[in-house]
């Protein structure tokens, strides 16, 4: 016994504060809110069995090794175990910070550090993405994308590139079109700041678009700094601290600068990981206290718009949506009633809710990239729940959840489905567009 203590102790374990640990009495309420636990009935693959991993290893009673590198690999980090808990349980910090010490610690096979390499070399960078929207707006439009799936190419390809094609956005001709912002100094309710993301600048312009329109239509100055870049997001998920925190400070600065009163977000995925600025940065004495006051200003695009009375007329939408949480919005942000406090405003619009709601759809930053079989089977859930709703179309938060549900529901036949992001419903009301235009518009991206 007494070697095998020594030999483990020599390992390198993950060192865990007591006090989130302890949180978890290992009651179960969190294994049926747990996707992968769900789908494989594996207690290890389940939060609490994440959580008996971390603390054996932060007492030195296991190693930080390949067992546990793949059960934290396996999690989706929707953290919907944390609105499941009874005891509070912040896992969202446990499993980031053991993410963080596993990369520290293991080292990946070539293939995998390659591909890895390659997400994290694309996706934080917004003028990257733009540059390889040209070629992918030109595979999409030259009819050769179509011409590729129809004769089954693809499955050649290994099964993370099938993803990665799968998953295209439909990118617009022209990815570095400007954000349009009018000036409206003076505004009655005051001044916000939008970010405006990643994949979302590069690929869902309109959506910003939309955004802006309707915070200038309610009141607000909008303010989009030129100096904002990524806010880390998928990096802290996939445990790559050190470079989630340069990119936080960046954005903090960025912010302070811009002399703001609100910071707005319509990506869901994004905004969990701003307003946990304060506790990424909480051991840098230059830049805690910053962080926390920067995280005091976060906010969702739906929590503003639902404290927001519209004065402006709405006209009707006639549409069945069904509308789906995005985890980052319901779990990681405890955000649920706002959404539908915001679409509830729109004259005759019905929002149907669909079965499973607190379960993933298999997005997860880029979960669904480097899982693809996990997430697929999530996605192929998701749809079966939203066809039975009967909904003409579908409504999320957050740009990583539409581009798996899109990519889900043409896998099952229904490519014709409509998705949008809430705020375009809204603008769409605004603007006095009709139900078929706003349908119609879906497939002239």
């Amino acid at each position: 016994m007494n070697e095998t203590l020594v030999k483990i102790e020599a390992q390198p374990v993950v060192s865990l504060p007591a006090p989130l640990l302890d949180k978890c009495v290992h009651c179960g309420f969190c294994l049926p809110a747990c996707p992968t636990y769900v789908l494989w009935g594996d207690e290890m693959d389940s939060p609490r069995g994440r959580i008996w991993m971390m603390r054996k290893s932060t007492n030195g009673e296991a190693a930080a090794d390949l067992h546990l590198q793949t059960h934290i690999d396996n999690c989706l980090g929707c953290m919907s175990c944390m609105t499941a808990c009874p005891s509070g349980v912040e896992y969202n910090k446990l499993i980031e910070s053991t993410r963080a010490q596993v990369e520290e610690h293991l080292s990946r096979p070539f293939t995998e550090r390659l591909f890895r390499g390659m997400l994290f070399a694309t996706f934080p960078h917004p003028t990257r993405l733009k540059l390889l929207g040209l070629p992918i707006a030109l595979y999409q439009r030259s009819g050769l994308q179509a011409l590729v799936r129809k004769t089954g190419l693809l499955k050649l390809l290994p099964k993370r590139l099938q993803a990665m094609e799968a998953l295209l956005p439909v990118v617009p001709l022209n990815p570095f079109r400007k954000l349009h912002v009018a000036v409206n100094t003076g505004a009655a309710r005051g001044r916000v700041g939008m970010l405006t993301g990643c994949v979302q600048d590069a690929y869902f312009g309109h959506v910003n678009e939309a955004t802006v329109r309707v915070l200038a239509a309610v009141g607000y100055e909008v303010v989009v700094p030129k100096s904002q870049g990524c806010c880390g997001a998928l990096m802290v998920h996939s445990g790559l601290e050190h470079e989630a925190k340069a990119y936080a400070k960046r954005m903090i600065a960025s912010f302070e600068e811009a002399d703001v009163e609100t910071v707005v977000i319509n990506a869901a995925g994004c905004g969990s990981t701003m307003k946990e600025y304060g506790y990424l940065l909480r051991d840098d004495a230059k830049w805690a206290a910053r962080a926390a006051a920067f995280s005091a200003r976060c906010r969702d695009v739906s929590e503003v718009l639902a404290e927001t009375p519209i004065k402006a007329p709405l006209a009707a939408l006639p549409l069945r949506a069904a509308y789906h949480d995005a985890c980052h919005l319901r779990h990681a942000q405890g955000v649920h009633a706002e959404p539908r406090a915001v679409l509830a405003q729109i004259p005759s619009l019905e929002v149907a809710e669909m079965e499973e709601a607190n379960l993933c759809c298999g997005s997860a930053g880029v979960y669904n990239l480097l899982h693809p079989e996990t997430a697929d089977e999530l996605g192929d859930r998701k749809v079966q729940h939203l066809l039975a709703t009967d909904a003409q179309a579908l409504v999320s938060a957050n740009p990583g959840c539409l581009l798996q549900l899109q990519a889900s529901l043409r896998r099952n036949g229904h490519a014709a489905l409509p998705t949008f992001h809430m705020v375009e419903l809204l603008d769409a009301s605004l603007r006095g567009v009709s139900a078929e235009s706003l349908l119609k518009s879906s497939t002239q991206r």
